[in-house]
């Protein structure tokens, strides 16, 4: 008996796969190799796959001509789902950072969690603030605060900066609002505030277990604080010593972060499980609020009227302090928006029924493959974001196949976001970032980033496959 293997040559079922594995191949050698902008390789690909596909199958037309409009169709339609949302984020961590108020939750869950629990402290902040804020945004932010603690306490200085990293990975890879998750979200069609309470669920007991991986690196390979991080030894005193009634209260420094986590949410779970139909007058209202533009929108207003009560900006001051934030979000917007055309022309291609056939489409096989994609992505070319983005088009493909009929795609998100954390070496900026900033060597950012994100990466991929097994539909 013939393998669906087997099948797939027989039949040349597999040309789309040949068709994606060359979109794949130009993304990496344009970013990795030749260094082209990420937007210009993504868009760049995605008019390949187009081409390629038209060209194989015989449609009618121009194949050039018609993937380039069929391309420009998909980025606009997924800048238009995610555009405004990465816009807010961005907005919301800069007025965070700049307002004092991340400075503000930090040092609560210092005084929460006790200096002895100093790298608890410092992955539960980083954990936090990644929702709404980058990733490199977040260390930037943090490292000072681990190298002011390093100093205090003259020790854990790897500890602490691998607990930074990872609290701050998790989320900025399991939960929306950032640009990977949230294209992920996208692409397979998910509900936006169940997705953020399963990311942080999911994301709970690998961040624990790289807390214990960082202590036990730290014993066995201690690294003292050294010049050369981002900070000066001398003003280590200055950043521990800035006081409190200069900072927002606590209750409000949380706020845009929490808000609109919590009204996306509380959205999604009534409609999900009490229905319109049960909620009258109320619903309209909770819809309107747990609308995800206008629940981040809401956040945004907060942040907005922190920045202006503690660093007392008047409105020209305002809205010129947000040309730079808003300037990368634009950025970000390219470049996601371009991933969302590949993975379009992804699904065009008709990979989704080639994969069927060759896994099986079970859901198990489902979740190591959208892992297994991602993670091989992410070693490439070295950018999270680009991996989730491109395993979300083959994944979309591949669901919108009818594989796994009756499987949460859920699953899938959660292996696709562990599966990009995986194996980040010097190809990624998250790798330069934490070694220049820490002032570690290449050896010693290896041995700690390195290591710490790939056993998270994996922990990830069984917690997904357990709790899969145990909970097949965790929503319905």
């Amino acid at each position: 008996m013939n393998s669906p293997s087997t099948l797939a040559l027989a039949d040349g079922s597999l040309q789309p796969v040949w068709i994606l594995l060359a979109g794949i191949i130009l993304v990496v050698i344009l970013i990795a190799w030749m260094r082209v902008h990420a937007f210009l390789s993504l868009m760049l690909a995605a008019v390949l796959v187009g081409t390629l596909t038209r060209f194989t199958s015989g449609q009618d037309g121009n194949p050039i001509i018609e993937a380039c409009k069929e391309s420009m169709s998909e980025f606009g339609q997924t800048a238009a789902g995610i555009a405004w949302i990465i816009a807010l984020a961005a907005v919301i961590g800069y007025c965070l950072m700049e307002s004092g108020a991340a400075d503000r939750i930090v040092r609560a869950m210092l005084r929460l969690f006790g200096e002895q629990r100093a790298g608890l402290a410092m992955l539960a902040s980083a954990f936090v603030l990644s929702i709404p804020v980058f990733f490199d945004t977040v260390f930037y932010l943090l490292v000072p605060l681990a190298q002011a603690l390093a100093f205090r306490m003259g020790r854990q200085y790897a500890y602490i900066v691998v607990a930074i990293c990872s609290g701050a990975l998790i989320t900025h890879s399991l939960v929306p609002p950032t640009p990977g998750p949230l294209i992920v979200v996208e692409s397979l069609g998910l509900n936006l505030g169940l997705t953020i309470l399963g990311g942080i669920a999911l994301g709970i007991l690998p961040a624990f277990l790289a807390l214990r991986l960082g202590r036990w690196i730290d014993r066995r390979m201690p690294i003292e604080l050294r010049p050369g991080g981002v900070v000066k030894i001398e003003d280590l005193k200055a950043v521990a010593a800035k006081p409190e009634s200069e900072l927002p209260p606590l209750w409000l420094s949380n706020a845009p972060v929490l808000l609109p986590v919590v009204l996306i949410s509380l959205a999604s779970i009534l409609e999900e499980f009490v229905g319109p139909e049960h909620m009258g007058a109320f619903y309209p209202v909770i819809e309107v609020l747990g609308y995800k533009h206008v629940a981040m929108f809401l956040g945004t207003l907060i942040a907005l009227y922190l920045l202006v009560r503690w660093k007392g900006l008047d409105r020209r001051a305002l809205w010129r302090s947000l040309e730079s934030p808003l300037s990368m979000a634009g950025t970000i917007i390219l470049i996601t928006s371009a991933g969302g055309a590949f993975g379009g022309m992804i699904r065009q291609s008709g990979i989704g029924e080639s994969l069927t056939a060759l896994t099986g489409g079970t859901g198990l096989s489902m979740v190591l493959l959208a892992w297994l994609i991602a993670a091989v992505m992410k070693v490439a070319q070295g950018s999270s974001t680009i991996a989730m983005i491109t395993c979300a088009g083959i994944m979309a493909g591949i669901l919108g196949a009818g594989s796994a009929p009756g499987f949460d795609p859920f699953y899938i998100f959660a292996a696709i976001a562990f599966g990009a954390m995986f194996g980040s070496w010097m190809n990624d900026s998250g790798f330069w970032i934490v070694c220049k900033m820490t002032g570690f060597s290449e050896l010693e950012t290896l041995r700690t980033w390195t290591i710490s994100v790939s056993v998270v990466s994996l922990a990830g991929l069984v917690e997904v496959l357990l709790v899969h097994w145990a909970f097949p539909y965790p929503f319905g």
